[in-house]
């Protein structure tokens, strides 16, 4: 069950049952003159929280998440031509295109992701027919991979109106094409493989290098946890932050260490390639900026392994504690957050019944995340309530809380 708390500061937010925004969906999906009601679809691809395993897909990693029980919902029907006509409860104005004559990539187009998605599939596959869609998604924008899991519903419904069948890891690679080669975020697979290989009450550990996705049992939720997402108000587009220029320092960190070992400087290095040995004989002679990126990267490999130990011994405590560990050194070592979401951190990380806390997604923008006491709401939302709005008054009226429980994997749900 998905719960908001706010303060009389900000806006009051609700959040509509799943079946009535649906329902909605449907509805005005049938006012369109090409929709045939009775080929009609939704795609619901949940969003995700990355509880440790910060910064470090690009750099091949290993990571891990869980969805969230609130979803992006694609409504959806074939058309009889190449016409992909798609509207957004959420933005203006309509996308509209033909499969044949795909636009290029426009900065800030909330449409850049259906014709990446488009672009992605015409890589192998000749598509027969366009779609007209309504999208909606209902949680403020800004680290819980909105920009993956609306692509995966765009793919999902491409392939089913062209009667595709795509394996998940082929939809993770397509994921990747759209944001890497379309929109320029050179991010990893994080994102997608959690919303696509998620399975409710497991975390999801995916091995960046080999691919290896491993779901491990752990807490049951109910009454043990529950996932805190605070919204700071700070929204931001990840091409327009320092998200590529840090990619690209990791990158340069992992080329000189192999050069200091005596090992050929691979084109393309990560981080992954780099064995921990060889960063503690000779991380000292990377320049500083390197050598906080690399040992963000190393210590954050370590935490994952070990929350993945006190995950599955139950051990919620422990857990939480290296959460807060990969949140200090996101903002010490990999030196990203805006002032207010290290706010949120350090409110979260100081206030009883919050086992962790970190920033949500790259840190520039958007969301910080707990695993908190369920017992303890109250208490941690007139933390947040109490510090927030008087530390940043610009975002007063705009930050919200949000309770949310794990979730399973992205999925057609209604299908005509």
């Amino acid at each position: 069950m998905f719960h908001v708390v706010s303060h009389p500061a900000p806006p009051i937010r609700t959040t509509r049952p799943e079946a009535e925004r649906v329902a909605s969906l449907i509805s005005r999906l049938k006012r369109h003159p090409q929709v045939d009601p009775t080929r009609i679809g939704v795609v619901r691809a949940p969003l995700r929280i990355c509880p440790l395993g910060a910064h470090i897909d690009h750099q091949l990693g290993r990571v891990t998440g869980m969805t969230i029980d609130q979803s992006i919902l694609l409504a959806f029907a074939p058309t009889t031509d190449a016409s992909v006509y798609v509207e957004s409860f959420n933005f203006e104005p309509a996308v509209a295109f033909s499969l044949d004559h795909v636009p290029a990539y426009t900065p800030r187009d909330w449409g850049n992701y259906i014709r990446g998605a488009v672009l992605a599939l015409q890589q192998t596959h000749r598509l027969q027919h366009g779609l007209v869609g309504v999208v909606d998604g209902e949680m403020p924008i800004g680290g819980l991979s909105s920009s993956a899991a609306v692509t995966i519903a765009y793919l999902l419904a491409l392939e089913a109106v062209n009667h595709l069948e795509e394996p998940p890891e082929n939809n993770v690679a397509l994921v990747r094409f759209t944001e890497n080669q379309y929109i320029g975020l050179n991010n990893g697979i994080l994102d997608q493989s959690v919303i696509l290989f998620s399975e409710r009450e497991h975390l999801t550990s995916i091995d960046c290098q080999t691919l290896e996705v491993d779901r491990i049992p752990g807490p049951q939720p109910n009454g043990t946890f529950e996932i805190l997402v605070v919204y700071s108000g700070l929204t931001r587009v990840l091409v327009g932050t320092d998200y590529n220029n840090r990619v690209a320092e990791c990158q340069e960190a992992a080329g000189l260490l192999l050069s200091y070992n005596g090992q050929p400087n691979q084109e393309d290095a990560r981080l992954r390639h780099v064995h921990p040995d060889t960063f503690m004989a000779e991380g000292q002679r990377l320049p500083l900026n390197l050598k906080r990126r690399a040992s963000h990267y190393f210590g954050e490999m370590q935490r994952v392994q070990d929350g993945i130990t006190a995950w599955r011994d139950g051990d919620l405590g422990r857990f939480g504690a290296l959460m807060s560990e990969s949140g200090h050194s996101s903002i010490n070592n990999y030196e990203c957050g805006s002032p207010q979401l290290i706010t949120l951190y350090e409110t979260l990380r100081d206030t009883p019944g919050v086992y962790g806390t970190r920033f949500s997604g790259a840190g520039f923008r958007g969301n910080c995340l707990a695993l908190i006491d369920p017992s303890a709401r109250e208490t941690i939302a007139e933390a947040i309530h109490r510090r927030y709005p008087a530390a940043h008054p610009d975002e007063a009226s705009a930050y919200s809380i949000h309770f949310c429980q794990p979730d399973g994997q992205a999925q057609i749900c209604v299908e005509s």
